[in-house]
């Protein structure tokens, strides 16, 4: 084999190594993925407080949740990627203002990219319909099992009234605030034990 097709090759061994690596890569506190009381109560508190920042960083969302027939919030959405990206979370689903179940999403892609970062997302189901349909699936996939309307802001500086008419809205918050415009992709939803 001629140098060019080794060097290729070794690039490309090196390139899939190093997305393994960073894809077992997080930012998450050594027991974070504990299972039992604690753990719930630690979700709660983080799906608490990501809600609490959402409200304060979008106004009109505190309204918006408090009318939807359920929340799915994500506290902590951990990626890595280097050329191969993986996303992962565990997040509460409220109803009427109360946990009734515990989630975890996963999210893949392909690409020219590098680097890891933490984001929170939250899944507002604006109808009866949609909830159920969500809480019936065995394993929900966004974008495929249902329309998830990307949460816009109007001119007011509050939630789009759109955005609000959407049977699944999603919000995606970074450090900085919310990641406008952006889309959630085919992330797969499916209920954990906790």
């Amino acid at each position: 084999m001629n140098k060019m097709k080794l060097r290729g090759i070794g690039l490309a061994v090196a390139l899939g190594l190093g997305s393994i690596a960073m894809v077992g890569c997080t930012t998450t506190p050594a027991g974070s993925e504990a299972s039992g009381p604690t753990a719930r109560a630690a979700m709660d508190r983080d799906a608490d407080a990501t809600l609490s920042r959402l409200y304060s960083t979008v106004p009109g969302t505190r309204e918006m949740v408090q009318r939807a027939a359920g929340v799915l919030v994500f506290p902590a959405v951990v990626g890595g990627s280097f050329v191969v990206g993986a996303e992962h979370g565990r997040g509460a689903l409220r109803e009427g203002g109360r946990t009734t179940g515990y989630y975890s999403t996963t999210a893949g892609s392909i690409g020219f990219q590098a680097g890891g970062q933490s984001k929170a997302v939250v899944y507002v189901f604006n109808t009866a319909e949609a909830l159920q349909k969500f809480k019936n699936s065995n394993g929900w996939t966004a974008g495929a099992d249902a329309t998830v309307a990307v949460g816009k802001i109007g001119a007011n500086g509050s939630v789009d009234t759109e955005t609000v008419k959407q049977a699944v809205s999603s919000f995606i918050l970074t450090n900085v605030g919310l990641e406008a415009g952006a889309a959630v992709g085919a992330a797969k939803v499916t209920r954990i034990s906790l």
